[in-house]
Parts: C-alpha cells; sequence; structure tokens
C-alpha cells in the first residue's frame, strides 16, 4: 500500500505473451501489479503478428483494475513509462489507427527482401563487404539476415501489401506507439530506432537518421517517426488517455525504451561490463559498455541504451522459457493443465514440473534439448534452426525432458556468454538474473553450474522491465540519479556453481555446440524452403 503522496510511475511492460502493469515509487518499490494476456498470430510462411488495439485495451482495463485495488491513488501517479518488446512494426495513418496487425519480432516474412538489400560484391555471412561496412561503422550494426528486424517488416508490406505501405503515414515500434495513444505525438527514442539500422550511433547526443544508410536499406524518412534523446519527457497525458486510464491530465509520457533495454536498468546491473541475464519467453545477456563495438558474426553490438549517453551490449536468443511453456502446452499436458486437474492453474503446473525436474541428476542422463523452435538471432543468425531432444531412451521420464528442456535453454547461454566475455575482454565474475525464469530456484542453479559463474537472482524478477522503466522515468523527471539504482534492487538469493558438476556440463556443452555443427545443414534443407 503507497502511502499518501507516495509519487509513483504506472510502469507499462508489453510483452509477447502479456501486458503487464506495475505502479511503482520513485525509489522503486512496487506497490502493485497486473498482467493481461496477449493472443499472438503464427501465420504460414514466418509470420507472427499481433493486434496493436488489444495491447491498448490490454492496458486500459489493467490500469484501470490497479487503480480501483486501492494499491496507490490516481493523484500520486506522475509519470506513465513504457517497456516494450523491441524489433515490431506497428503500420499507422495520420491518425495513430494501425493499417493491419503488428509484424512482431518473430516474424521473419521479410528474409528474402533483407537479403536483396544486403547482398553485393565480396560477400561475408551473407552481406556485400562495402554495403557490411557502411551499417556496422555509422549505425553499429546490419538487418539480420532472418527478415526479424522492422527492416525486414517495413520491405515485406511494400511488396506483400502495397496498399498498406501507400497509405502508411508512420511505421512505429510497439512502444512507440503505446506512447503516441498516451501522448499524441510520433516519436521514436534513439534507443527504440536502433534496429532500423538506419540511423549514425556514432555521437550519442546528436543520433539522427543518415541518408546513406536509408538508401542502402530501402526506407523512406518521411514514413518514420522523429527523434528524442533517450530517457525524454514526451509531455502530458492526452485528453483522450487520459480518460480511459482514469488519470490526470498532468501525468508526464516518458519516452520509454524497449525491454530489453529497460530490463538492463531494472536489473540493476548499470555500471559498466556488469551484465545481466533475462530468461524470459526469449533471452538475452547484456551489459552495458562504454563504447561503440560490434561482433557482426555472433549478432552482438553495443547501441544507445535506456540511459542517457550511454550504450548497452545487446544480443537476443529467440526461444528460453517458452520452450517450457511449448512442453507444458503442446506436450505434457495441454494448455494450462495438469494431470488430472480441471483447474486452468499454469503456476501450480510449473512447479510440479520443477519439483519433477529436480528429482532427475544433473545433466538428464545425457538427454540433451536444442532450444532453437523459432529459429536462432545469436550467437547464430538462422531461422532454419529447429529444436528437439536428443538421446532420448526408452528410459526417458517426464522429468527428465523437464530437466532436459532447462539446461538446454543454460547451454544456449553458455554459448553466448563466451562470445559476450570475448566482446568485453574480461572475465564476468557473476552474472544478476531476471525474467520468469528467473523465479525457479533451481533453473538459477543450472544457470550457476552451467555458466560456472555465481547467479544473483534479483528480488521480483518479472517486474524487472517495470522497474527499470519507473527508473527510467525518474531520472527523465529528475528524481532519481543513475548512481543510486544499483542500491534500489536487492538481490534475493545467490547461486554458486557446483563443482561436482562442472566436468558434466562442460562435457554437454561441447556435445550441444557440435549437434549445431552437425545438424545445421539438415535444418537448412528441411526448413528454408518454407521458411524463406
Amino acid at each position: 500500500m503507497a502511502l499518501a503522496g507516495d509519487k509513483s510511475i504506472l510502469a507499462i511492460d508489453l510483452g509477447t505473451s502479456a501486458v503487464k502493469l506495475a505502479v511503482v515509487t520513485l525509489r522503486g518499490r512496487i506497490l502493485g501489479g497486473d498482467v493481461e494476456p496477449l493472443e499472438l498470430r503464427l501465420l504460414p510462411e514466418g509470420g507472427a503478428e499481433q493486434e496493436p488495439e488489444a495491447w491498448w485495451r490490454a492496458v486500459v482495463r489493467g490500469t484501470r483494475r490497479l487503480l480501483e485495488s486501492g494499491v496507490v491513488s490516481a493523484r500520486d501517479i506522475v509519470g506513465v513509462n513504457c517497456s516494450s518488446q523491441w524489433s515490431g512494426t506497428v503500420a499507422v495513418d495520420a491518425r495513430g489507427t494501425p493499417l493491419c496487425p503488428a509484424l512482431i519480432w518473430m516474424d521473419s516474412r521479410g528474409a528474402p527482401h533483407v537479403r536483396r538489400v544486403a547482398h553485393g560484391l565480396i560477400p561475408i555471412e551473407g552481406y556485400g563487404l562495402t554495403r557490411l561496412l557502411q551499417w556496422i561503422r555509422l549505425s553499429g550494426g546490419a538487418p539480420t539476415l532472418s527478415g526479424k528486424d522492422p527492416v525486414g517488416h517495413i520491405l515485406y508490406l511494400q511488396s506483400a501489401r502495397p496498399d498498406v505501405y501507400r497509405d502508411t503515414y508512420k511505421f512505429l515500434e510497439p512502444k512507440d506507439w503505446l506512447n503516441l495513444k498516451l501522448s499524441g505525438r510520433f516519436a521514436a527514442s534513439y534507443d527504440s530506432i536502433t534496429l532500423h539500422w538506419v540511423t549514425d550511433n556514432r555521437a550519442l547526443s546528436r543520433i539522427d537518421y543518415d541518408e546513406r544508410l536509408l538508401k542502402l536499406s530501402g526506407l523512406e524518412r518521411d514514413k518514420l517517426p522523429d527523434l528524442v534523446p533517450a530517457a525524454s519527457v514526451l509531455g502530458p497525458l492526452s485528453a483522450e488517455a487520459a480518460r480511459e486510464l482514469g488519470l490526470s491530465e498532468d501525468v508526464r509520457v516518458v519516452s520509454g525504451s524497449p525491454d530489453i533495454l529497460a530490463a538492463a536498468v531494472g536489473s540493476g546491473a548499470v555500471g559498466d561490463h556488469e551484465p545481466h541475464l533475462c530468461v524470459g519467453t526469449s533471452s538475452w545477456l547484456c551489459c552495458h559498455v562504454p563504447y561503440k563495438k560490434t561482433d557482426i558474426f555472433h549478432q552482438i553490438a553495443s547501441v544507445p541504451s535506456a540511459l542517457p549517453g550511454r550504450y548497452l551490449l545487446a544480443n537476443e536468443q529467440e526461444s528460453a522459457g517458452i520452450c517450457l511453456a511449448f512442453l507444458k502446452d503442446n506436450i505434457l499436458y495441454g494448455h494450462g493443465r495438469g494431470p488430472g486437474d480441471e483447474a486452468e492453474d499454469s503456476g501450480e503446473v510449473y512447479r510440479l514440473m520443477e519439483h519433477e525436474a529436480g528429482s532427475v541428476p544433473a545433466g538428464s542422463e545425457n538427454l540433451i534439448f536444442l532450444p532453437w523452435l523459432n529459429g536462432e538471432r545469436s550467437p547464430v543468425d538462422d531461422k532454419s534452426l529447429r529444436g528437439g531432444f536428443f538421446n532420448q531412451s526408452l528410459k526417458t521420464t517426464r522429468a527428465h525432458m523437464v530437466r532436459a528442456v532447462m539446461e538446454g535453454v543454460a547451454f544456449n547461454s553458455r554459448w553466448l556468454f563466451s562470445y559476450v566475455e570475448q566482446f568485453v575482454g574480461r572475465k564476468l565474475e557473476s552474472l544478476r538474473i531476471i525474467g520468469g525464469g528467473a523465479r525457479s530456484a533451481l533453473w538459477c542453479q543450472i544457470h550457476a553450474d552451467v555458466l560456472g559463474r555465481a547467479i544473483q537472482q534479483v528480488d521480483e524478477p518479472v517486474l524487472a522491465n517495470a522497474r527499470g522503466a519507473a527508473f527510467q522515468a525518474a531520472v527523465a523527471l529528475g528524481e532519481l540519479t543513475v548512481e543510486e539504482i544499483p542500491s534500489l534492487v536487492p538481490i534475493a538469493r545467490t547461486f554458486h556453481p557446483d563443482p561436482a558438476n562442472r566436468g558434466l556440463y562442460d562435457e554437454l556443452f561441447r556435445e550441444f555446440v557440435n549437434l549445431y555443427k552437425s545438424n545445421k545443414a539438415i535444418f537448412a534443407r528441411l526448413n528454408r524452403a518454407r521458411s524463406a
């Protein structure tokens, strides 16, 4: 319960499976939260779509419930800030109305169009050398050949939906569309625009669109929003948004940030080379760094962060917690149901799964799970990869499968971690862990054992994005300094590697990477034609 006059931020976290809302004080204390589930449509040829208006309806419902619950008074909310899924595209008309469903970060239908604009003389990993060097020198990265960046989405709409492309006033990232609903402004922040790969990011104080990159990518400047620095105040709530949400028009709307960048702030790892690992629907392993740098071969780059004047080493792995959800819903139990349980209590089912996995010895008796259910982004950019169990036998039980999924996700994190440490040129001694997977003590311990590093479980890890959004808003409003943030994020528990498991996990990790090397050509043959 908030104290009277305890100024707070309404933090909106737009994920893939749900909108999470939280009321957070300016010092990071979470007063209450609400969750609204979202529908995801997976379509043939790599399509993945959601309805933007469904996002907004979820935000309104959740905010209204929070206010009605009494955890906070509407008069104590001074700001609203969004974190959201990144690398999505909402095509809107001049009134801000979506012209078609949003193409989200999983949508790969633009792959052939990205390959077309990326190819050239002296090919390197699918890119023409001159084009690649231009992208990297100016923006710090390049469009993924998987087509899952906004440039791929926009080029896809240009080709497959020319009517939508013609009528589009602006293409917006998901959080920038929510900000349009909140403030009435068509704007993107320096951080959210990054994955369009058309901005010059060499000077963090004056990021802008670059004509050379626009021409290279085939994007039109007029169809992209104006830019504002990270942690900017866009203005007050629009009258319409204030009325729908039940808030005052005096509430300030902050520019927000993509989920990865908000999570970096909410994890409390805001110093240079302080890493955090997120195990959510997808996964990433990031840290702030004091330089612009790119590892194009492993899809790792330092990009403008959610904090003004800072870079964040960014990457993403396509599937993490969604692998466990897939196992639960499509193989073991059915959607939300446990054996013989009529109540659809997913939380209880996950607790059962964790308990069963804990009964299996480390290594799942050499059962290995490959977590690439929707391809992969980092450390390899390959949308044809797929997941599965390897070395299954008649002795394999449900418990083995659950633990193998948890270990497979951790092996994938270790695969990425090796290249993150190469990128920063130092050993990273410990990592903070956030996301839904971080609620599991077993999964935290598995990550500690597989990575060989101490894992610090952040308190209330699922709300890291919301906490980060609140911290960013407090910084933007002049109520908090970046230096104060680490002390405001408590660590619930630290998990240390078990030396008894080191040799086993080292061996299984080597075979995990060997399975990728041995099977990538098979995956390509099986999946390239239908997903291209």
